[in-house]
């Protein structure tokens, strides 16, 4: 696959689609019900909720934009893994919940991919791309 350089910027931006869709639709939850979004962050015991309200909206918003444009992806993709470790580290830690471990284990792999467009770039199909920032 590896001398198809379209099918690999065809699948690295259906990758960068796949990844961004939970955070683009939790960060409209999240503009939706701010309140409720705080008191969330504030009953996990977290410090500051409505500094990482804001701090959580702009990451999942802007970084989710980002990478759906191609532009700027390794720095967006390394801050969405930073905040996507944050979120499995701050409200996904009891292991005794299976579904806590799964939301978890989830995080870790979600994390993984961002690490990769962080590593890699976000292919030729993107701005980066047309920038020659691949």
């Amino acid at each position: 696959m590896s001398e198809n350089l379209a099918l690999q910027s065809v699948l690295a931006f259906i990758g960068r689609l796949l990844l961004v869709a939970i955070f683009l639709s939790s960060g409209f939850e999240k503009l939706a019900d701010p309140a409720g979004t705080i008191e969330y962050i504030r009953a996990a015991n977290l410090p500051l909720p409505t500094v990482a309200f804001a701090v959580a909206l702009v990451v999942e918003l802007a970084g989710s934009i980002l990478l759906v444009l191609g532009y700027q992806a390794r720095l967006a993709g390394l801050a969405l893994a930073v905040f996507t470790l944050a979120s499995a580290l701050g409200f996904h830690t009891d292991f005794a919940d299976q579904n806590q471990m799964i939301h978890f284990m989830k995080n870790l792999a979600i994390t993984g991919g961002f690490l990769q467009i962080a590593a890699f770039g976000a292919g030729t199909f993107s701005l980066d791309g047309r920038a020659g920032r691949v």
